[in-house]
């Protein structure tokens, strides 16, 4: 089930906590599949603050980082290593939840090929990459899923096109803590990184070989 806009109007903490077991579905037309949902489920986030200095729109407000700006939902798409990463605004102007990593999901929506077109969208050295690892980093999720800055940066969810589903599934605990590639000086020590404690292998860098606490659910 799609969630609705209310969904979104929490604090980033709050959000980023809620937005891990959420399943992202995008629709794209493909050549030999014609429409296909591509779907991953979310097993990792970073919240960010307006209020400290890890967040982008602590550098103040510019047209790219406006969606930070808007209403909570709103969909803002950077380049990060030369790939498209995506963030949701909270609530709170200036805040904002990073998407970090996920696990593909199947199921009859998405069904089984789906995942090698994942593959074929994101190789690694012209392989196909393994699914397990096809959505472990922002770019590799964005890239999975087939979606760009361009199409979405500042938009909304759209029924039929982009959307977040609740398929009912929830992490039996979070792991709790600090963001990854936040620089030294810059509220690097903020434990503001939430991991489904079941896919801790699969995301960005295992946070259990890290300080970090479990959240019972």
């Amino acid at each position: 089930m799609m969630v609705s806009p209310d969904f979104f109007h929490l604090e980033p903490l709050e959000l980023a906590q809620a937005l891990v077991g959420k399943v992202l579905r995008h629709r794209i037309n493909h050549i030999d599949h014609g429409d296909v949902w591509l779907s991953a489920r979310i097993i990792e986030t970073e919240a960010y603050y307006r209020a400290e200095k890890g967040s982008h729109s602590s550098l103040g407000f510019t047209e790219k980082r406006r969606a930070m700006f808007m209403a909570p939902g709103t969909i803002y798409m950077y380049y990060a290593r030369g790939g498209d990463s995506l963030n949701f605004s909270a609530l709170g102007e200036g805040n904002g939840v990073l998407i970090k990593s996920g696990r593909i999901h199947v199921d009859k929506k998405s069904p089984g090929h789906t995942v090698s077109i994942m593959q074929d969208l994101n190789p690694v050295n012209g392989r196909p990459r393994e699914p397990a690892r096809l959505c472990s980093g922002q770019t590799l999720l964005c890239r999975s899923l087939g979606l760009k800055v361009p199409d979405w940066n500042q938009k909304r969810l759209k029924r039929g096109r982009f959307v977040l589903d609740d398929v009912g599934i929830a992490p039996s605990a979070l792991i709790q803590c600090r963001r990854l590639g936040i620089p030294a000086g810059r509220d690097e020590h903020l434990p503001y990184r939430f991991v489904d404690y079941d896919s801790a292998t699969l995301a960005t860098k295992n946070p259990l070989k890290d300080e970090h606490r479990i959240i019972e659910s």
